[in-house]
């Protein structure tokens, strides 16, 4: 385990002796990945501004119809987070990747990019990798291959010249990450309903306090000296952004101690927010941070505009990162509250 910032930097940017351990599905098969890295990793570029635009825009727009179908517009509302953010997000996320795509064929890949994160889950969340003829092998790799066939019938005519496997592969990580990430979000702010936040504030805090990838690994190709221990080749090493934004050095302990959801810890222009790499960092960071940002920025500031407490209490699923069950909140809009 990488404990510090600097010995995750390393591991995370020196790509010649650190290696990604396998692919998304949990095997071996990387046919997939054509890029010039020691096992084919595909490089994802970043979104550009304009990417990022179109899916914040759309997101917005997504959200509304979302909690309108919930019933919010009669009054008050309870929702489940992670239910609510699904449609938004993905659609949002298909819409800055794949541009000029029409809404209809869009929203169609949205649909199968979230089947196949749902057929992803049993196989993630297993203790042990499932067989090849498993069921729960097999329902991933039909909605897998299902995704594929509709990104290989939609990519050339946008001029996409990556294959399925590789858009399907950013499509899968730019809407599980942001729903569960926007989830705790609304939970906290559900949490502390008396608290008047600053939206970007509040959208670091929450990656801070409960980052989805709260852990990424890394297989050493070589033997290397790592904070003065020795480590074998074929050894894993793991950089914990849940284990980096608990220490002082890279997080505000004030006002409240850093166990704690407290966005004014970041009211201070001394700190930088993010120094505990949600987002990862080197080649392979998170081609859609400024995305997923923007999209936890939109969230609370909309979050801001509305009364929200909790409808139950929240544990964590930690079977595929870290998410909230339930992700239960009660919503009512603020002309409603007597204040």
């Amino acid at each position: 385990m990488a404990t510090s910032l600097e010995t995750a930097k390393r591991v995370l940017m020196d790509a010649a002796s650190f290696d990604f351990p396998n692919n998304v599905s949990r095997g071996s098969d990387m046919s997939g990945s054509t890029a010039d890295t020691r096992t084919g990793h595909y490089i994802y570029p970043p979104l550009s501004p304009e990417q990022v635009e179109r899916g914040r825009w759309l997101f917005l727009a997504e959200l509304g119809d979302a909690l309108s179908g919930s019933g919010f517009s009669a009054g008050a509302a309870e929702i489940d987070a992670m239910v609510l953010l699904r449609r938004p997000v993905a659609r949002a996320t298909c819409s800055a990747v794949l541009g000029s795509l029409d809404a209809d064929s869009r929203n169609e890949v949205a649909d199968l990019v979230l089947a196949w994160i749902d057929a992803l889950a049993p196989v993630i969340a297993s203790r042990r990798s499932p067989g090849r003829w498993s069921r729960a092998r097999r329902g991933e790799r039909r909605a897998r291959l299902a995704l594929d066939a509709r990104l290989g019938d939609v990519l050339p005519a946008l001029g996409i010249e990556d294959t399925p496997q590789i858009v399907a592969t950013l499509l899968a990580a730019g809407v599980q990450v942001p729903i569960a990430a926007g989830a705790w979000l609304l939970i906290f702010l559900a949490a502390h309903p008396d608290s008047d936040v600053d939206p970007d504030h509040a959208a670091w805090e929450a990656l801070r306090v409960a980052p989805p990838t709260w852990a990424t690994a890394r297989i050493t190709t070589t033997a290397v000296e790592l904070a003065g221990e020795q480590v074998g080749a074929g050894e894993v090493v793991l950089v914990s952004p849940l284990l980096l934004g608990r220490l002082a050095s890279l997080a505000p302990d004030e006002p409240d101690d850093l166990t704690s959801f407290c966005p004014d810890r970041w009211a201070r222009d001394d700190v930088r927010p993010g120094a505990w790499l949600p987002f990862g960092a080197g080649a392979h960071a998170c081609p859609g941070r400024t995305l997923g940002l923007g999209l936890m920025r939109d969230l609370a500031t909309w979050a801001g505009r509305h009364e929200l407490t909790l409808a139950a209490s929240v544990t964590i699923d930690e079977s595929r990162g870290i998410l909230p069950a339930p992700a239960r909140i009660i919503v009512s809009p603020l002309d409603d509250i007597d204040r």
